[in-house]
């Protein structure tokens, strides 16, 4: 039976251009999204952009531009990626710059005031501008923030108002007790739930906006503009139309899927969930565990709103050891990849060859080798041999295959957001079917035994339409040419061309 499907990435900062592990996170998305969609399910899957906070405001003045057409540049780099990774196409892209998204901010604060979590104060703390976070001396390595070791950490003291974290330690603790598989994988659970037994600390949600001024503004306090993170979180109900009573600008609903067209409240409550049955899954790295699980769950709780459903969180993919980021000067650009080798080449690198779950280095010596090595002599050869066979002895088109559904030991797979495990079931049937040939020799059998060599082209093609169909969340492109060409029986152009 078919069910509202939500699925959303993290939003990244738009102080620098689309790096690949950024492409990491929204493909792992886009997957779950077309493997979800493929059961039937109404899907609402949520990316976008990050556009508040100091780091954007800096660079924005850097470069000698308003800080909103920075955001408006940077943001359609962004936006390219739909087409560029050749996204589920009922994509919604929100911008945290959206005017509904500024509205749905600042009911959620008004919320967690009246919730009396709300206060001001002074404060003195260590603060890394990277991560965009107090740190505490414990989270320090050395005196500098271990993932951004080679910026300073600032010290800051002035009045901000602050979010009483402090007091969702027990609520916490008793969520997390409730939903055991509230945080995948089990690693990453156990390390919040570490943090939060050690004891919380409140975090400032405000800055003066005579220091900074570009942030939603604080209801009531034209002086303060909202923390971005506290800001940025919201995003994931806003772009459900949250809050219910405040229809969306033209604006805000620009880019919205065939799904969230209708009532605001009819679509928060459809897709996000509700208290006793939440439906929301989030996508996140692994250094966004405290914001997402933690931060961001306290707030729910404290809006009185439903929490997430589960949430997924993924590895690093590094550069000789070290987090790739624009700071450290090791990135990886994912459209030069694109542009030279195809949008599902790179999907099957980062889907089959990044662990879903640990940090992973990434070369393009490693890339190319499995390019050629997997899709070049592996899947692209099978498919040229087999439709090669079926084109010069099938006199009839294949008819389209009736759907067979998916094995126990695919859908376990997805299921706990094991992409590793899910490509090798699909290589294996790959490489299944290459071994069948090699047995069989269907290409001597139709010559010696035309009927029994015809038969057998004809079950190796509809075997691989099969693989076509389970390819379809990894690769979609190349899913929809591998069921293209045998329904047209007709050997295609070289799927993928070799490179040096």
């Amino acid at each position: 039976m078919s069910k509202a499907f939500f699925l959303t990435t993290t939003l990244p900062y738009v102080n620098a251009d689309p790096h690949v592990g950024f492409a990491l996170e929204i493909v792992q998305a886009d997957a779950l999204a077309r493997y979800h969609a493929l059961q039937g399910d109404e899907v609402f899957f949520n990316t976008g952009t990050d556009e508040h906070g100091q780091k954007i405001y800096q660079k924005a003045l850097e470069e000698g531009k308003e800080p909103q057409a920075y955001a408006d540049e940077y943001a359609e780099k962004f936006r390219r990626l739909k087409e560029k990774l050749n996204l589920y196409s009922d994509i919604h892209f929100i911008r945290t710059t959206d005017a509904n998204h500024k509205l749905a901010a600042q009911e959620f604060w008004k919320r967690c005031d009246v919730s009396g979590d709300i206060e001001k104060k002074h404060y003195k703390t260590r603060y890394c501008v990277g991560c965009e976070l107090e740190k505490t001396d414990s989270e320090l390595v050395g005196g500098a923030c271990p993932t951004h070791p080679n910026l300073q950490i600032e010290i800051r003291e002035e009045e901000n108002y602050f979010f009483k974290f402090s007091r969702y330690q027990k609520p916490l603790l008793e969520m997390y007790e409730r939903n055991p598989e509230f945080v995948v994988p089990d690693f990453r659970f156990n390390e919040i739930k570490k943090f939060i037994e050690s004891g919380l600390e409140d975090f400032s949600i405000s800055r003066l906006k005579e220091k900074m001024p570009w942030g939603v503004e604080v209801p009531g306090d034209p002086d303060h503009v909202m923390f971005v993170w506290f800001d940025a979180l919201i995003n994931y109900i806003s772009t459900l139309g949250w809050p219910c009573y405040a229809p969306p600008s033209k604006k805000a609903t620009e880019g919205h899927s065939k799904a969230s067209q209708g009532k605001p409240e009819d679509m928060f409550t459809k897709f996000w969930g509700t208290k006793d049955a939440p439906n929301a899954i989030q996508v996140a790295g692994k250094d966004q565990i405290r914001q997402q699980a933690a931060m961001w769950q306290a707030m729910l709780m404290s809006a009185r709103l439903p929490p997430t459903k589960q949430i997924f969180i993924h590895g690093f993919i590094t550069s000789g050891g070290h987090k790739m980021s624009k700071s450290l000067g090791n990135v990886v650009d994912p459209l030069l990849i694109v542009d030279e080798y195809g949008a599902d080449a790179l999907r099957y690198f980062l889907l089959r060859h990044i662990h879903p779950f640990e940090d992973s280095d990434f070369t393009m010596e490693r890339f190319k080798e499995a390019y050629n090595a997997d899709l070049v002599n592996g899947l692209g050869n099978l498919v040229a041999r087999i439709m090669k066979l079926a084109e010069d002895n099938l006199s009839e088109l294949i008819q389209r295959p009736e759907p067979q559904g998916f094995t126990k030991e695919y859908t376990d797979a997805l299921e706990a957001y094991d992409f590793n495990r899910a490509m090798q079931y699909v290589w294996e049937r790959i490489q299944a079917l290459d071994q069948k040939i090699t047995k069989t020799e269907p290409f001597r059998l139709v010559k010696s035994e035309p009927e029994k060599g015809k038969a057998l082209i004809t079950e190796m093609t509809e075997e691989l339409y099969g693989i076509g169909r389970i390819l379809n969340p990894f690769m979609p492109d190349t899913s929809e040419k591998i069921k293209k060409t045998i329904l047209e029986n007709k050997k295609p152009d070289n799927l993928f061309p070799r490179k040096n």
